[in-house]
């Protein structure tokens, strides 16, 4: 069970819903009838009650940020992004296309920081970039002829449903 991957958990309500089961601890409501109107299992009221006798309501305050903290500082990411919009070409690269690789690699130039080309997407999502990939087209492309063909030639190559009476 626990939290389904990809689901941001609300820490502020889960404080708020904790601190409304000690405000109903306090007034001597059974762990029972807490747990009923608070929305939570009686083993979870069980163990808030627990952690309000021992540390009081400090200890049934959140306990702040959840997991490692970032490597990139806000600067640093706004640092990234002016260099991701002055484009690939502006740091040496051939073509304008950022790849995970390159990306990677801008990190580590300007904020000293070592990511993995894989997680480097994370970081483009949370600045608000998405995956586009160019259209792989013939720099010899002729948009006329094509557009000719389409309409005139391929009409005249393309199989039609036979008639009922020739089956």
């Amino acid at each position: 069970m626990g939290n389904p991957r990809g689901v941001r958990r609300d820490f502020d309500a889960l404080e708020q819903r904790r601190l409304e089961a000690a405000r109903l601890l306090r007034r001597g409501v059974s762990q029972s009838e807490v747990a009923r109107r608070v929305g939570v299992h009686r083993q979870s009221v069980s163990r808030w009650d627990r952690e309000l006798k021992n540390s009081g309501i400090r200890g049934l305050k959140k306990a702040g940020r959840a997991g490692r903290k970032p490597l990139l500082s806000t600067a640093d990411l706004r640092r990234v992004e002016v260099k991701l919009k002055q484009g690939a070409q502006a740091r040496g690269y051939e073509t304008e296309l950022w790849t995970t690789l390159r990306v990677a690699d801008l990190i580590e130039q300007e904020c000293g920081v070592t990511y993995h080309p894989a997680h480097v997407w994370r970081i483009l999502q949370e600045l608000g970039w998405s995956c586009q990939r160019p259209a792989r087209r013939a720099l010899e492309r002729n948009e006329e002829k094509i557009e000719g063909w389409q309409k005139k030639r391929w009409p005249k190559l393309k199989k039609k449903p036979r008639k009922r009476s020739e089956r």
